[in-house]
């Protein structure tokens, strides 16, 4: 049985044999997926809106996603059933969450709790990594209704 890839998603070039390397002989190769190799900048660019772009990938229990954001975006207030981790790399945000503002800029690590409702304002142009477990099933459903396009 092949593992097919989402179109959307572009495999990295960079895996080569290495025979008798990276095996556990207590698991059987039957059982044992093989890890997916991805270049995130090589994923397709959603553009959320004129402000707000997103690449994302779908792991089996997990979402990774790099959110650009810029100057003025807002993600509006809302919660989901998924924990989801942030942090932000480059510029800086406000996350508003249960009467509590909170300042996020570079290295900044904020990890939400499920169904936590909150809200970003981004004050600089940004970039936000987000890891969201489980994978954000209202995303592959496209039933994700706190975003939408402009």
């Amino acid at each position: 049985m092949s593992k097919t890839i989402a179109p959307a998603l572009i495999a990295a070039p960079h895996v080569t044999d290495a025979p008798g390397r990276g095996i556990d002989p207590n698991i059987s190769t039957h059982i044992a997926a093989l890890p997916n190799l991805y270049e995130l900048d090589a994923q397709p660019v959603e553009a959320m809106s004129p402000l707000i772009s997103r690449q994302y990938l779908h792991g089996a229990h997990s979402t990774f996603v790099k959110w650009r954001m810029k100057k003025g975006a807002v993600v509006p207030l809302h919660h989901h059933s998924n924990e989801q981790i942030t942090w932000i790399t480059e510029g800086a945000c406000e996350v508003y969450s249960q009467g509590k503002k909170y300042l996020l800029g570079p290295g900044s690590l904020m990890i939400i709790p499920p169904n936590v409702p909150h809200e970003f304002h981004f004050t600089e142009d940004t970039i936000d990594i987000d890891i969201f477990s489980p994978q954000r099933q209202d995303w592959i459903d496209g039933t994700a209704a706190y975003y939408a396009k402009k």
